[in-house]
């Protein structure tokens, strides 16, 4: 019988280790409806991302140089032009969508338009793409490691080619370098321009190094030569303005819109496998790279290598009950918290310093795609619970940015500042972690850094324009948005609010009062903005009166609006959930607060897409009585934005954020109030959730969340290791010292 038993164990045991929770993701889910990901290949936090690039081109629907398009791979669109190599999900800007390898067959044709082609038969697991590519009859598969990818292609007999184009991407720099070193490997660089195109200043290189397993009959390069007139233009009639291949070339070639090809005459159906590393180094670096991750390595052990470490990140949250699609929605979304921030630092711990770019060296990983502005509100402390290690490795590249330029991040892109979005949102970041107990970190320095960041300097604040009549007025005033010091001054005075709160319970928790009272009045701020005749907060001169117009409904759809950023009245009316007992005062009672509540989303003012405007289903907890509206509404919103299909994210996911959003939620808790270490509790999705936590972090190894009782999404009570709670709202520190939560259903 012991025998038995002990057999039953261990093959109950091996199951559970075996269970794939690769099988829930879908890749797809966010390729439309503006979601911005791509179902391309990639490893936890890859710096690398081999995705099929098919937004260039007339043929396709969405298509790049026609459009604002921030993505290189939309779901509706049909034409692929090759693999990019470097790229990132879920942003609503263009960048990077560079390093493209296509394969083709027959004579060589160099022009994207022409060699362009319908594909079919696409699959997309977790660091896993394939299709087939119609025109040319060829079998493609791709896979990568952190920092290198590997393509697979089944050429048919005949001539083929693989093409090198370093001019297409999603940048709007096309200067490269390109090398090819003998009949299996080229080498090179690509310049990256800015994000959002909105800094012609920035220009930063990604080096790489592409080696084949089949050595070419025929190489190449090509070069772009810009159209010259005059009597010069007699002298290069053969390629003024034209695309120019120069057979043979083993020397490097610089220019705009290079590219270098390898060409084959096969007798009979083949199979080339091209691997590429990556580097923001140097060429070097690439070939260490591409040596350390996949060198002497298979496309099916890479591949089955990418597997293994999604399920291990996966499996740190195991959920029961619920259907398949919730387990898709679920799985995916916490797979898309995963891609961003992602890993810069290669192989041997060499990364580009900040600003300077002078190469570096960490002891640790070095992060970069820092969208903070998004991120704040939620995949921090995702990663915080859940993910400690990668949460330290976050908050230490950001003390590490501050030591390399002077300042805390604000939107981080492999090493360049693009000063995208408002506010300081790094502050909020570092507090948060600090204040929910993560530690490993020099608390001394982020302090002094999110100080830095709050008052004015000689030469101006970078982090925060305007900081000095923010201080003077308790509020950004109007005429500094309207003298286009800055964006959106009830935007911006809500975000300053936010951090000085931050600041205020980190100085707290550090033992310093004065700083702690400094600030605490200064995040209260927000009451001097807000207008008790219609209950929003508005735009206001330094004189004290309110800005007019005014239309609390102007602005949605991202329509230009002053005061706000991205929204309008209604979607920044409740963004003070580090105080929303105060925020309640303010209306004149909990009545109005939950009539202004239930107006913002019966007049459909709520964005599911908008930051700002996120947490407001959770906000009814602090209303004695109406709580199940929070329950209610956060099910709807769910059910209705996040779906296991290719438009199931509600707009961009703006590197992870949407998606942190639908894993807490469908957990059943949300941290509601950034640097407030507390979460907001609402019905779970699953009968039951396992989180796996670190026991070095918070000297637990597991939380088990459990649904029980009735038919309806209702609560009726919530039981925390058997003993019934009161509230609808738990601290963190309760949360990790809980064992067991139970919420008993109506």
């Amino acid at each position: 019988m012991k025998k038995i038993f002990y057999l039953l164990t261990l093959f109950l045991s091996t199951s559970l280790l075996a269970q794939d929770y690769t099988e829930y993701v879908n890749p797809f889910i966010g390729t439309s409806n503006y979601g911005a990901t791509n179902p391309g290949a990639i490893a936890p936090r890859g710096m690398v991302s081999v995705v099929p690039f098919n937004t260039s081109g007339k043929g396709n629907k969405m298509e790049k140089d026609s459009d604002w398009l921030s993505f290189p791979y939309a779901y509706e669109n049909t034409i692929f032009t090759g693999y990019s190599h470097v790229n990132l999900s879920g942003v609503g800007c263009p960048d990077l969508g560079a390093v493209i390898v296509m394969p083709t067959t027959g004579d060589l044709n160099i022009h994207p338009s022409e060699y362009g082609t319908t594909y079919s038969k696409e699959t997309a697991k977790a660091g896993y793409y394939s299709n087939f590519l119609e025109k040319y009859q060829v079998a493609t598969e791709v896979t990568a490691t952190q920092r290198a990818g590997i393509s697979k292609y089944k050429f048919p007999a005949g001539k083929a080619n693989l093409l090198l184009n370093l001019g297409q991407a999603l940048s709007n720099e096309s200067g490269a370098m390109v090398k090819v070193v003998n009949d299996q490997e080229i080498e090179g660089m690509r310049m990256i321009g800015s994000f959002c195109y909105n800094n012609p200043k920035t220009i930063y290189p990604v080096y790489f190094v592409m080696k084949v397993n089949k050595k070419a009959d025929r190489t190449g390069v090509w070069q772009q030569h810009n159209k010259i007139d005059g009597i010069e233009a007699q002298w290069m009639s053969a390629y003024n303005g034209q695309q120019r291949i120069i057979e043979d070339a083993y020397y490097p070639i610089i220019g705009d819109s290079l590219g270098a090809y390898f060409s084959y005459d096969f007798e009979e159906a083949t199979e080339v496998e091209v691997k590429i590393g990556i580097s923001y180094v140097s060429i070097e670096n690439a070939r260490e790279n591409l040596e350390k991750e996949v060198s002497n390595v298979s496309f099916d052990e890479i591949a089955n290598r990418a597997k293994d470490n999604w399920n291990e990140k996966l499996s740190r949250i195991e959920v029961e009950g619920g259907s398949d699609d919730d387990k898709t929605v679920f799985y995916t979304a916490l797979y898309h918290s995963m891609i961003h921030p992602n890993v810069m630092s290669d192989v041997n711990g060499e990364y580009p310093e900040a600003k300077t770019r002078k190469t570096k060296k960490t002891d640790g990983e070095r992060y970069t795609v820092f969208s903070l502005w998004d991120t704040y509100r939620n995949l921090h402390q995702l990663m915080t619970l859940v993910y400690p290690e990668q949460q330290l490795n976050m908050v230490n590249t950001m003390l590490d940015i501050y030591d390399e330029t002077g300042w805390l991040p604000k939107w981080e892109l492999n090493g360049t500042e693009t000063f995208t979005m408002v506010g300081d949102p790094a502050a909020i970041v570092v507090a948060d972690t600090y204040l929910r107990g993560l530690r490993g970190f020099d608390e001394q320095k982020a302090f002094e850094a999110i100080l830095k960041s709050a008052y004015p300097v000689e030469g101006g604040n970078p982090v925060r324009p305007c900081v000095d009549n923010y201080i003077k007025y308790g509020y950004v005033p109007v005429e500094d948005e309207l003298e286009d010091k800055l964006w959106g001054s009830v935007s911006t005075t809500l975000e300053y609010t936010v951090a000085d709160w931050s600041i205020a319970q980190f100085a707290k928790e550090l033992g310093d009062q004065e700083k702690y009272k400094e600030f605490y009045n200064r995040s209260m701020g927000y009451k001097k903005m807000f207008d008790k005749e219609s209950n929003f907060l508005r735009p206001k001169h330094m004189d004290g009166k309110w800005h007019e117009p005014f239309d609390p409904a102007h602005g949605a759809n991202f329509e230009h609006n002053i005061g706000y950023v991205e929204g309008n009245a209604y979607q920044y009316n409740l963004m003070v959930q580090y105080d929303i007992p105060g925020l309640v005062k303010q209306f004149g009672g909990s009545k109005a607060f939950v009539n202004r509540l239930d107006e913002i989303f019966e007049k459909d003012q709520f964005d599911m897409a908008n930051e700002p405007d996120m947490a407001y289903p959770y906000a009814y907890n602090y209303i004695k009585g109406k709580e199940y509206k929070t329950q209610d509404k956060v099910i709807e919103l769910r059910e209705k934005y996040f779906t296991n299909k290719p438009d199931g994210i509600a707009g961009n996911d703006d590197t992870g954020t949407m998606s942190a959003w639908v894993v807490f939620s469908m957990m059943g808790f949300y941290p509601d109030a950034p640097s407030t270490p507390q979460y907001a509790l609402t019905t779970p999705a699953f009968d039951k959730v396992t989180i796996k936590l670190d026991h070095d972090v918070w000297g637990t190894d597991e939380l088990v969340i459990k649904k029980e009782g009735g038919n309806t999404n209702h609560i009726q009570s919530i039981k925390v290791n058997g003993k019934t709670k009161k509230g609808y709202f738990i601290s963190h520190k309760d949360l990790v010292g809980a064992k067991e939560i139970v919420f008993h259903t109506k």
